[in-house]
């Protein structure tokens, strides 16, 4: 062996910078050669063996073509082959097992850097010739010098590189990469890769999505074959295995190489794009050919993960497809999604099913979207919509049920605008004909969750949310404000106003009224407007009215918390009184909410607690017979309408409301002809009167107090009279008629109910300044009632029915005496004249009754009379007997 030194030419040793050079002529009979010049012995082959030790570990760098001091510089042509040994037995990691070799013609310089602190570098040459020579220099550099490889303050960062794993050369794991922390490179980097390579990288980043930063870095994995370009071009980055037969760098999506296949490269060049992993591990495999030009560079590249992920709340089937439920979010939350930020094949379809809870209905939209040209796709692709984004309004791809397609070529985003299903389900399919390594050109962030837009009626088709409550489907039930607090997002500029109606219909074949009462009402206060005049104000307000032509009245509620009831201080608490009870007069009545646009959103979207609450009920059937009785001087009410009982169906429970109006000035007498409860129980029959302005009843009759109905007072005008009149929406004033409330509520058992009331209207007896009954005004008296009761016409007096109530005064002297004063159907009224208090009315009804009777009679023995006679003339005749023989 023949030891040669760095700078002479004899052979003596001699240390520099610490490095000792070894050179060895192992071909038979060669002499002493200078390692700078051409060798001679022409013809003969050549095989040379240079080690390159350093006494203290650090990488030797060995540079082809730099001829100064303290440096080797070796030049080959035509060279058969050239191996570098990057470390020995006692280094941590070497290539001598197999470290191929470095074939044909090198003419500019290149540079290797050791991995290790030992090279050993061997030049073989079948043929030597004057044509053949190399050249070489080597110099000791520090690690971290080498700033290419290691990078800005490598002491704070000593596994940037990777952790080694023992016995390999270029087996590398990486944990928990940053940005900066993890140095993904080829062996040798910034030099030559050495050849007959199989590296493998195990990257690993804390968080998903884990990132390759690769793009606009220099990448070069057998691009060029020779130097010549002529003869050798190079070969651009290619993906593909069939595009890199020699030398590859290859990327699976996951810890080892039976995880999905990102991708194969190889090629020269600056690296189009970065590769962005489904996890947060990649795994990263380099071969380099057994032989191969001393050429390429290799590669280098950091790693950390894309801050492309949340935390989806839903179920994941496969690689992209979601199932997005209201159950798993928390009441009133939303739930994001966003765009495929990882890498993904070519035809891939990634879905999102947003379901509700049946009732529900789902709402998507996008805080941020852009739309960009495909920048890293997988395969090529020319046409138009190389990606697409589209919504259905179905639980499936439902091309007759799409309500939006955004593509990479054509359509503008849609930021901040609400998609909203008509059903519980929401369809979303992000599909790719390209693919991409690092991720969608569709960039979005997609909010989306969910409302109860449970309807307490029928909805109305076209509107946001009127609804109808009719009789035939349902007697009765309940309502409040909409559920679905996104009607609340008003569109427009300025914000149109909200307007909700709520209609109850009905049939008189089935019920003449609805009852509706609001329970309670919830606004909040308007920021300009005030609740004063509710009709004509911009306030928050819910409006009571029966939609006749007539104008009829009208209830109009913009207050808060029950129109100032004080909630009750009871413990329990009591139930708190109801704000309105209506009781319409026809068959249809309207409840209508409008609330100001402009600030309904902030006020009312996404706030849980009703604006209003009702009940509703659908009464009066057809066994009661008319609703609403005419004013009238008399007249009867008679339950069950025993006209309808043939063809109506009894119900299990009814509810009778009767109207009485009655003539202004005019007090009102009831009187019971008969009543029959079909218990002592109040439950299964009650009777119920009510005076205007006033909700609680007036006098109540059930089965335990009906004694109660032997003596009914008399209801004076004041009572009746409306407490104040009333303004329709138009401004005008309605006067309304003087009413009385009749309500029955019981159930049709068997032994059912049964009651008849008479009523007679009384007129007030007119008296003059001191107290004393104005006879001349007595015009409309026929009858004047005992005690002051009132008077009445004379066509009620002796009809068969009491219109006057009976007063029953003592007499003075007596002992437990009573006189009745005669009434209108007394024997001292109807019989003969009788004197009353009125000045003396006589009482023709009775001759009249006299009279008839005595003409009866007179006619009834004529008839007798004249058959009697006819009888004895019959008898008076002979009777002759012919008896034919």
């Amino acid at each position: 062996m023949v030891k040669f030194s760095t700078g002479e030419a004899n052979g003596d040793k001699r240390r520099e910078s610490g490095g000792i050079l070894t050179a060895s002529a192992l071909v038979p009979g060669m002499p002493r050669m200078p390692v700078l010049v051409l060798l001679g012995s022409w013809g003969w082959g050549f095989f040379a063996i240079f080690l390159l030790l350093l006494a203290t570990p650090s990488p030797a760098a060995i540079r082809r073509g730099q001829r100064h001091a303290k440096t080797i510089s070796i030049f080959i042509r035509r060279m058969q082959s050239d191996t570098i040994i990057d470390g020995n037995t006692k280094t941590e990691v070497s290539n001598r097992k197999d470290p191929g070799v470095y074939c044909g013609e090198s003419e500019q310089p290149q540079t290797f850097i050791s991995e290790t602190s030992f090279v050993r570098v061997i030049f073989h040459a079948d043929n030597f010739t004057d044509q053949t020579y190399f050249s070489f220099d080597s110099r000791a550099e520090p690690q971290f010098e080498v700033y290419l490889r290691y990078g800005q303050h490598p002491e704070l960062y000593p596994n940037r590189r990777g952790e080694v794993v023992p016995g390999s050369y270029c087996e590398r794991v990486f944990k928990d990469c940053r940005l900066q922390t993890c140095y993904v490179q080829s062996p040798a980097y910034p030099g030559i890769y050495p050849r007959a390579l199989h590296c493998k990288y195990r990257l690993n980043t804390r968080l998903p999505f884990i990132k390759l930063y690769i793009e606009n870095e220099e990448f070069n994995i057998d691009g060029q074959r020779c130097e010549n370009i002529m003869t050798c071009p190079m070969r651009p980055i290619s993906s593909g295995s069939e595009h890199c037969p020699y030398d590859y760098i290859r990327v699976y999506d996951g810890k080892n190489e039976s995880s999905p296949v990102i991708g194969t490269f190889c090629g020269m060049g600056k690296f189009p794009y970065s590769i962005i992993g489904t996890s947060e591990d990649l795994y990263v495999e380099f071969v380099s050919s057994p032989a191969g030009p001393l050429l390429n560079t290799g590669f280098h590249f950091n790693v950390g993960n894309w801050p492309g992920h949340v935390e989806t709340a839903g179920v994941k089937n496969g690689s992209c497809d979601w199932l997005l439920n209201s159950e798993s979010l928390v009441s009133g939350n939303e739930g994001i999604f966003l765009s495929v930020a990882h890498w993904y094949p070519p035809h891939t379809s990634c879905t999102y099913l947003l379901r509700g809870r049946p009732g529900e209905i789902a709402r998507l939209y996008f805080p941020s979207f852009r739309v960009n040209r495909i920048e890293s796709p997988i395969q090529p692709y020319d046409g138009d919509c190389g990606e697409s984004l589209t919504l259905y309004d179905a639980d499936w791809p439902d091309d007759a049920r799409i309500i939006k397609t955004f593509c990479d070529t054509f359509s503008k985003p849609m930021e901040k605008h609400d998609f909203v299903s008509t059903s519980n389900a929401l369809f979303v399919r992000f599909e790719s004909k390209t693919g991409s390594y690092s991720g969608s050109s569709l960039y979005y962030w997609a909010h989306y969750d969910f409302f109860n837009a449970t309807r307490f009626g029928e909805p109305t088709p076209g509107t946001e949310c009127d609804e109808v409550f009719a009789s035939w489907k349902t007697r009765s039930g309940r309502l409040r404000s909409p559920l679905n607090t996104l009607v609340y997002k008003r569109p427009g500029d300025p914000p149109a106003d909200l307007s909700c109606t709520y209609s109850f219909i009905t049939d008189k074949r089935l019920y003449a009224r609805v009852i509706l009462v609001i329970e309670s009402i919830n606004f909040k206060e308007h920021p300009y407007a005030q609740c004063g005049h509710c009709w004509d104000s911009r306030v928050d307000r819910v409006i009571i009215r029966e939609p006749n032509p007539d104008g009829i009245k009208g209830h109009c509620l913009c207050r808060i918390n029950n129109n100032g009831t004080p909630a009750p201080t009871s413990s329990p608490p009591a139930p708190r009184p109801p704000v309105l009870r209506v009781v319409s007069r026809g068959e249809r009545l309207d409840l209508k909410l409008l609330v100001d646009g402009a600030h309904a959103a902030s006020s009312y979207f996404k706030w849980s607690a009703p604006l209003f609450e009702a009940r509703y009920e659908f009464a009066h059937s057809p066994l009661c017979g008319p609703a609403l009785l005419p004013p009238a001087t008399d007249g009867e009410i008679e339950f069950p309408h025993y006209e309808a009982l043939g063809y109506v169906t009894p119900p299990r429970t009814i509810k009778c409301i009767w109207e009485l109006r009655v003539n202004r000035e005019r007090d009102l007498w009831l009187h019971f002809d008969k009543i029959k409860f079909a218990s002592r129980s109040c439950e299964d029959g009650k009777l119920e009167i009510f005076l205007p302005g006033s909700a609680e009843p007036y006098l109540g009759i059930c089965g335990e107090n009906v004694s109660y109905v032997r003596e009914m007072p008399i209801i004076s005008a004041a009572h009746i009279t409306p407490p104040i009149d009333h303004q329709a929406p138009s401004g005008d004033v309605i006067e309304e008629s003087p009413a009385v409330i009749i309500q029955f509520t019981g159930s049709m058992a068997p032994a059912r109910a049964a009651f008849k009331i008479a009523w007679t209207e009384l007129f007030h007896l007119p008296r003059d300044g001191s107290g004393a009954l104005n006879t001349g005004k007595l015009e409309d008296c026929g009858f004047q009632c005992p005690g002051d009761a009132g008077c009445i016409p004379l066509r009620l007096m002796c009809n068969g029915v009491v219109n006057c109530p009976s007063r029953s005064l003592p007499l003075p002297g007596i002992l437990n005496g009573t006189f009745y004063e005669p009434d209108d159907e007394s024997v001292e009224t109807c019989g003969g004249p009788v004197s009353g208090n009125g000045g003396g009315f006589a009482g023709p009804a009775g001759w009249a009754g006299a009279g008839l009777g005595a003409g009866l009679a007179i006619l009834l023995g004529l008839a007798c009379f004249i058959a009697m006679c006819r009888l004895c003339r019959g008898r008076s005749r002979s009777r002759d007997i012919h008896v034919p023989y």
